[in-house]
């Protein structure tokens, strides 16, 4: 009878024990669940950044176009660093971090294409704009046109860097078309960027500069004073394209086919560009 007791005792501490570990393995088990599922929740919910290098004339329309972008696809961040396209493109070149480029100069962009950073195929000319000069809103210079920068006298007239800025290059061969560019070299100031120039128009610090149209269509500023003829200067062609070091291929084809669909397009030219395609 003793020992009947005793194997029972020892039976219970055995239920026992398996119950008590039991428990244990269930919630061992159910707390790695959680965190797995933990994870992937937050693997979903992670937010891809890309990365788009962008002439500086594009500024306002991304601007307009990255809410609504972010809202349609909410994993998709969008971080633009705006400049000059040459110095954009030598960046690249480098070996920054873009996912995208959208230059305002076709020469800057086929350079990229032809070293390998860019797959032809992954790249479009997307938009076109047109060259203008402008002055500050209140300014009592009698500048009409492109001929008036003759008289400039101790004034100045700013242009973006040719060698770096696309609308400067542009520029250049406008004034070198109309016979302008040696007699207004004492006058110019070069800028950094198309933005810089509008700047620099806006505050008074120069009598004349030459920017964008969409640039000046942005300013409450400065007046339009004239245009530039298409014949005077290269077609002004905006590329966009993917560069091939990008780390998130996928995302960045979004973002790539978005800018061709009607809603980009719309803005685009909201802001003054022209359309190609």
């Amino acid at each position: 009878m003793k020992h009947m007791r005793i194997k029972k005792y020892i039976f219970m501490l055995l239920l026992l024990f398996l119950f008590v570990t039991g428990c244990s393995t269930d919630n061992t088990e159910s707390q790695y669940n959680k965190q797995q599922q933990a994870k992937s929740n937050e693997q979903k919910h992670e937010k891809i950044e890309l990365t788009i290098s962008a002439a500086a004339s594009l500024e306002d329309a991304f601007n307009e176009i990255k809410p609504v972008f972010e809202e349609e696809y909410p994993n998709i961040k969008l971080l633009f660093n705006f400049g000059g396209s040459g110095a954009l493109q030598k960046q690249i070149i480098q070996g920054a971090p873009v996912d995208l480029f959208f230059s305002a100069a076709e020469d800057k962009f086929d350079e990229l294409v032809s070293k390998g950073l860019i797959d032809q195929n992954q790249g479009n000319d997307m938009l076109g704009n047109t060259l203008v000069l402008i002055i500050p809103k209140d300014s009592k210079d009698s500048i009409k046109g492109f001929e008036d920068l003759l008289h400039l006298n101790d004034k100045k007239f700013a242009l973006g860097t040719p060698e770096a800025v696309p609308a400067g290059s542009y520029g250049k061969q406008t004034l070198e078309f109309l016979g302008l560019w040696k007699q207004i070299q004492p006058n110019l100031v070069f800028a950094k960027d198309v933005r810089q120039v509008l700047t620099y128009v806006e505050t008074g610090n120069v009598a004349a500069g030459i920017v964008y149209k969409t640039d000046a269509l942005t300013s409450d500023k400065v007046l339009v004073v004239s245009e530039a003829s298409a014949d005077s200067h290269d077609p002004i062609v905006y590329p966009v394209g993917i560069v091939n070091s990008n780390k998130h291929m996928k995302e960045a084809e979004i973002f790539y086919q978005y800018l061709q669909e009607k809603t980009a397009k719309d803005t685009f030219i909201k802001y003054g560009f022209n359309v190609l395609d």
